[in-house]
């Protein structure tokens, strides 16, 4: 499942029994199902109830959900550091963000090779993130699909069953914005972001227009913080 425009068929423990009976019901993916009325649906034939707390689980892990629903399977998320020069275990289902998607895994260019690609002004902002990221967490920098820039690895397994692999702290210097990754982890991440200059938080990850417009010695803090708290703020 790609998110929440993802199929309901593709969501794991979820059978294709429960997905044909939702289809039929104009059902088709896991948006579709926020604010649907779980009481109804758990009348369908081949919808029971361990499909129910499946799809409960997807959607709130994108902030959505069914109304009455079923109690979700509270199983924790788990959050493993690995080798960072280990390639990303593949055939897993991945997601965007800091959950790197498949087509985000980690390639041969150089950091500095893609740096060397952009405008004056990104370039140079690139280079002080790759020397303060580096610095921070003592790790090499490795390219994660085009334009990701990342730090360290780990793998995580979703209570919904799906997992993947990322870089624990990272950023792109993307054209509009530059994004930073993994900065929202860790018990004071809230109060160093506060501290931190102009941007806009979004899932995964900090958005900032300009380098200038934040303070890079709370930046500094906020890496440091993130990889200490380590994924999943752990």
């Amino acid at each position: 499942m790609s998110g929440p425009d993802g199929l309901i068929g593709d969501i794991p423990g979820v059978g294709r029994p429960a997905a044909r009976a939702l289809a039929e019901q104009g059902l088709t993916t896991l948006r579709s199902l926020a604010g649907a009325d779980w009481p109804d649906l758990a009348q369908l034939h081949g919808v029971g109830p361990a499909a129910g707390r499946r799809l409960q689980s997807a959607l709130e892990e994108h902030g959505m959900s069914m109304r009455e629903p079923p109690t979700p399977q509270r199983r924790t998320a788990t959050f493993t550091v690995t080798d960072a020069g280990a390639p990303a275990a593949t055939g897993s289902r991945r997601t965007t963000g800091t959950r790197a998607s498949g087509s985000t895994r980690p390639t041969d260019i150089s950091p500095q090779q893609f740096l060397e690609g952009l405008g004056d002004r990104r370039r140079r902002e690139g280079a002080e993130l790759l020397e303060l990221f580096t610095g921070v967490t003592g790790e090499q920098a490795r390219m994660w699909g085009p334009s990701m820039i990342g730090f360290g690895q780990y793998h995580y397994v979703y209570a919904t069953g799906r997992e993947g692999d990322s870089f624990r702290v990272g950023f792109s210097p993307r054209a509009a914005d530059l994004a930073l990754y993994g900065l929202q982890n860790g018990p004071r991440a809230g109060e160093l972001l506060d501290r931190l200059g102009t941007h806009r938080r979004g899932a995964g990850c900090v958005w900032v227009r300009k380098l200038e417009d934040v303070d890079t010695d709370v930046l500094r803090e906020l890496v440091a913080h993130a990889w200490q708290s380590g994924p999943g703020g752990s």
